[in-house]
């Protein structure tokens, strides 16, 4: 198996995870977002991912370092993955259905599966 095409696929994964956060109002569980209005925490979470994906794909584009970049972004997959299931529990987190599930656990496995197929 290709680990670029691992790391292409976990990157995938967790863009539409982004846009699968809105549906579900990840905000809602955020320290911090989560004491504002349902209305301006959605705006806060949507707007600050324009600079995330802004500096994601330049690094992925114009890093020097691109195996340093995916061994971090790998890591992140997973912690994120890892946070997941700690607010599972949440009152107010929407991530219940097979979906978003597999959305979460794919993106989290592809991050593991890239650093397996990188250090081999």
């Amino acid at each position: 198996m290709n680990s670029s095409m691992v790391f292409i696929t976990g990157l995938s994964l967790i863009i539409i995870h982004e846009m699968d956060a809105i549906r579900c109002k990840e905000w809602r569980i955020f320290p911090g977002l989560s004491i504002l209005k349902n209305k301006t925490g959605q705006t806060v979470f949507l707007f600050a991912h324009i600079p995330i994906f802004i500096w994601l794909f330049w690094q992925i584009t114009n890093s020097s370092d691109i195996d340093s970049f995916r061994i971090g972004f790998d890591i992140f997959l997973i912690a994120h993955l890892g946070f997941h299931l700690l607010f599972l529990k949440h009152k107010n987190n929407e991530f219940k259905d097979w979906i978003s599930w597999t959305i979460i656990a794919g993106a989290g496995i592809s991050g593991l599966l890239d650093l397996i197929l990188k250090w081999n």
